[in-house]
């Protein structure tokens, strides 16, 4: 069997490590870009797809499927993002006989469009967000729909997801542009300007359910993660259990999950996010019909490889696991290190990896996509890595990602490593007092310290003193093994 991966970067890589330990060869695809990417050298195969840009590479349908087709592939996997959750990608999938590693497109479809998920979800005794679902289109109907809701309300994108296409109203003055706004973002990014009213839920936390379902409608869940810590609606920092949810409610939200699963026959891995409010009632947010990004801190506390469960599903296995057989254990901590700078607006930082050195240990795993001497493309989603840990309890989790940030080294291009050691190490984040305003209320203004510039700066001279006593003893110009076997040696 061989698995064409429609997607680049760490989730490229982690897809092509589940395929080579199922025996399955796999191909790489590459944008110009990309051509030295790390991804492109770990597959059997690679087939570059295309210029830089995502629209004529990795969001193109028929390249995709023409170097599936040119490779003798016999499936796709979208990974996350780009086209994992198009439903026109997984048809054109299907249509040229081949096998898409994900739901059916009728269940992508169902749950991509909000108002439509919404509707299916709530049909099947799913608690959602009270909302209108077609808006009025004149100012003095729409602000009285705004006030029927009752303020504030959250104007949200009817397609596509991510925080695009989303907005914070709190006053009949705001609403106008508000929507006009969400409405353009939402049509660029996705090519919908749909949108809907949504009461918003103040300080809530952000809680999903990951589930597993086969074609034979075998469903379960693996318990909950935990994704509060967000910035602009982009999830940033991710844990497993909630510190939140207590047994009965995980009981409860699990059950709810599942329904939404059920109710569009879905199939492969799948995440229902809900909305968590102050009085533990919780509401339906979206399914996201793909893996997600913070799928590894799942598989710490269960033990289940969620990629190769993709794959088997995918083939037609039978859920080979009852809710019995899956019991989480300890608790796992999630960072998403991005080229970034935190200390002016997370302004995306591309450029060269001139110094990398990733923490390792017990417990520790390291999910990524570069390698020293790697150049950070400008065209894509700034995601470097995904950092994750594991220990028995909440609190050793905490202080073995602090250990693990603090050892991490990104020299080169700008990352949000010393802004994330400040959020594990927030009293308020020790304490479990998480919500999706988190970083704005407790580090809004938050500026890199000396000790943070201290770690880069020993960093440096430890490569420095490296690259020198590599080649200690060998004469002025002469050639030694350590001056011929490439930059491998140096990761």
């Amino acid at each position: 069997m061989r698995v064409l991966i429609a997607n680049r970067g760490e989730i490229a890589i982690r897809i092509i490590r589940a395929c080579a330990e199922a025996g399955i060869e796999t191909v790489a695809v590459y944008s110009e870009a990309d051509v030295d990417a790390p991804h492109t050298a770990n597959a059997d195969q690679a087939v570059c797809i295309g210029p830089p840009p995502s629209a004529e590479s990795y969001l193109s349908i028929e390249r995709i499927v023409d170097a599936a087709r040119r490779t003798a592939a016999d499936a796709i996997h979208p990974g996350y993002g780009f086209l994992a959750e198009n439903a026109a990608f997984a048809r054109a999938v299907e249509g040229a006989g081949l096998t898409f590693i994900g739901p059916g497109a009728d269940a992508i479809a169902a749950m991509g469009d909000k108002t439509l998920a919404r509707q299916t979800v709530a049909a099947a005794g799913v608690p959602v967000v009270p909302a209108v679902e077609q808006p009025a289109t004149a100012a003095p109907a729409l602000a009285e729909q705004a006030r029927a809701l009752g303020y504030p309300i959250l104007v949200k994108a009817a397609a596509g997801g991510g925080g695009k296409g989303m907005r914070v109203v709190r006053s009949d003055g705001e609403l106008a542009a508000a929507t006009a706004a969400a409405g353009r973002e939402a049509a660029a990014a996705f090519g919908d300007a749909r949108i809907f009213l949504e009461r918003y839920v103040d300080h809530p936390r952000h809680v999903e359910i990951q589930i597993l379902a086969d074609a034979h409608g075998h469903v379960v869940h693996l318990g909950e993660r935990e994704c509060s810590i967000q910035r602009r609606h982009q999830k940033v920092v991710e844990e497993t259990p909630s510190p939140a949810v207590g047994e009965l409610l995980r009981r409860r939200m699990a059950e709810a999950a599942v329904a939404a699963a059920g109710a569009v026959g879905y199939r492969s891995a799948g995440t229902v996010e809900f909305l968590l409010d102050e009085r533990g009632e919780f509401y339906f947010l979206e399914m996201n019909t793909r893996l997600q990004v913070e799928h590894p801190i799942t598989e710490w506390v269960t033990g289940v490889d969620l990629v190769q469960a993709q794959l088997r599903i995918a083939a037609g296995d039978e859920l080979w696991l009852r809710q019995e057989d899956i019991r989480a254990r300890g608790h796992s901590i999630e960072c998403r290190v991005c080229a970034e700078d935190p200390a002016h607006q997370f302004l995306p930082s591309p450029g060269p990896i001139d110094v990398l050195h990733e923490p390792r240990g017990p417990g520790v795993r390291v999910d990524s996509g570069i390698r020293q001497g790697y150049r950070v493309p400008i065209y894509y989603d700034p995601l470097l890595s995904k950092l994750s840990v594991w220990a028995e309890t909440r609190e050793k989790a905490r202080q073995r990602m602090l250990a693990a940030l603090r050892e991490y080294v990104i020299l080169g291009c700008t990352t949000n490593l010393p802004f994330l050691a400040d959020v594990i190490a927030h009293p308020a984040f020790a304490r479990g007092e998480t919500h999706t305003h988190f970083i704005e209320e407790h580090l809004s203004t938050w500026a890199p310290r000396e000790e943070h510039l201290d770690v880069a700066l020993i960093a440096a001279a430890i490569d420095g003193r490296r690259r020198e006593t590599s080649v200690a003893g060998a004469a002025p110009g002469e050639r030694t093994p350590w001056s011929t076997l490439g930059r491998w040696r140096l990761g």
